[in-house]
């Protein structure tokens, strides 16, 4: 754990109005999820912020309490630049480096505003005055829950802020079956239920409002795009742009994809590799102790958990394919 927080609740309130809160670009459900786990504990507080995205986000995660009031920053630069210069407190949560958010970050670099930094990913950058970071944790939402109650006032906790904190436990856990779920993440998760919030609820929000179109790319990919490598443990699979269009795939859709191919008897490392047209993304999902991160930063520019991590590429699709295939062998020995 890194703790540098010094603020506490009274702080906020003396800067109610000059709070900015974003997290990092396609945000997932633990980055929606403490952002407006955070904003809807403020507001519980009576203390006034705003949530900036640098970009949109899965249609999955709109129910979101309070999501209406999400600014996403791509087409509301000239405000967003603003708010953020103005600002007394920024909050960065669920990333480690201001490249993260895109332009928005060149903008948080030039504000006077102490940076709050909330977030579970390793080696984080030297851009906050202020940190509260566990590579241990499940979850930025785990850690959100823990900096109320440690920093602020769980009295305000809310059942609207347990859904959201909620929402970025099960998606950031797999719903608690990856490695990083610990007896905290099962304990942060009995007191969000005693604020009201009903998981059932929540997993139907998430997980059974799919578009058809969403569900046959799945199929799709299931039947014909996963290759299996590397004496059966590794599953590489692969989305081209034209495939993309045919399935009219939009923010989200691919999300969870990559898992799958662990789901496979003998596969210890899963990665998805998708041409958005302008870059190459990649997505890695590992089980025990090969490290996705090691072997993204090394080769593709990425990082984030061991079991869990992304990277790019600038190079065609064949390319980088070509690439993923010849560099996974120098890893091979940890393949067990």
């Amino acid at each position: 754990m890194q703790n540098t927080i010094s603020h506490n609740l009274s702080d906020l309130k003396a800067s109610s109005g000059k709070i900015v809160i974003t997290t990092h670009h396609k945000p997932d459900g633990d980055a929606m999820g403490s952002s407006l786990g955070l904003y809807n504990y403020l507001a519980s507080a009576g203390v006034d912020s705003k949530v900036i995205t640098p970009t949109d986000y899965a249609d999955f995660l709109w129910w979101l309490p309070s999501n209406e009031n999400v600014i996403v920053y791509e087409g509301n630069e000239e405000q967003s630049n603003k708010d953020i210069l103005d600002a007394d407190y920024i909050f960065c949560l669920d990333f480690n480096a201001l490249g993260r958010i895109n332009k928005m970050g060149e903008v948080v670099d030039q504000s006077n505003a102490k940076i709050v930094l909330i977030d579970h990913h390793r080696d984080p950058q030297n851009f906050d005055n202020e940190r509260y970071c566990s590579i241990g944790a499940s979850s930025t939402c785990e850690l959100i829950y823990h900096y109320i109650t440690e920093f602020l006032d769980k009295k305000l906790l809310t059942k609207e802020v347990g859904e959201c904190i909620y929402t970025g436990l099960i998606t950031d856990t797999g719903s608690f079956k990856y490695g990083s779920t610990t007896s905290t993440t099962i304990r942060t998760a009995a007191d969000i239920m005693d604020l009201g919030v009903v998981p059932a609820k929540i997993y139907e929000q998430l997980f059974d409002q799919n578009r058809l179109e969403r569900l046959r790319l799945l199929g799709y990919y299931l039947s014909n795009k996963i290759e299996i490598i590397e004496d059966g443990k590794i599953a590489l699979a692969h989305l081209t742009n034209e495939e993309l269009k045919r399935y009219n795939v939009k923010t989200g859709d691919t999300e969870g994809f990559v898992n799958y191919g662990l789901a496979i008897k003998g596969v210890v490392m899963s990665a998805l590799v998708i041409d958005r047209e302008y870059l190459v993304k990649m997505s890695f999902r590992s089980k025990g102790d090969f490290p996705c991160n090691e072997f993204s930063a090394e080769f593709f520019g990425g990082g984030g958990h061991r079991n869990a991590a992304g990277g790019a590429s600038k190079d065609t699709l064949e390319n980088t394919l070509n690439k993923f295939k010849e560099s996974i062998k120098s890893y091979s020995n940890l393949l067990e």
